[in-house]
């Protein structure tokens, strides 16, 4: 599966939600997410349409974080 092109910031954290993460703080133009099981963090920056390669290294972390392939989190 690609990686969408037109992903935004709000899409992307509704997503990452879904899946156990939590916005826990804001700082200018980045939002702090935290896995509500593991603790771990991921930064993602509030741009709209998210970088390919911005979105490729979020999806990479997501999936080693929680053992998921990065075509079920983009499902």
């Amino acid at each position: 599966m690609k990686i969408p092109r037109d992903l935004s910031d709000k899409e992307l954290i509704k997503i990452l939600e879904k899946l156990g993460y939590e916005i826990t703080r804001q700082k200018g133009s980045n939002v702090r997410l935290t896995n509500s099981k593991s603790g771990l963090h991921l930064t993602i920056p509030l741009h709209n349409p998210l970088k390919l390669g911005t979105l490729s290294a979020i999806l990479n972390d997501v999936s080693e974080q929680l053992n998921i392939p990065k075509e079920e989190i983009l499902q």
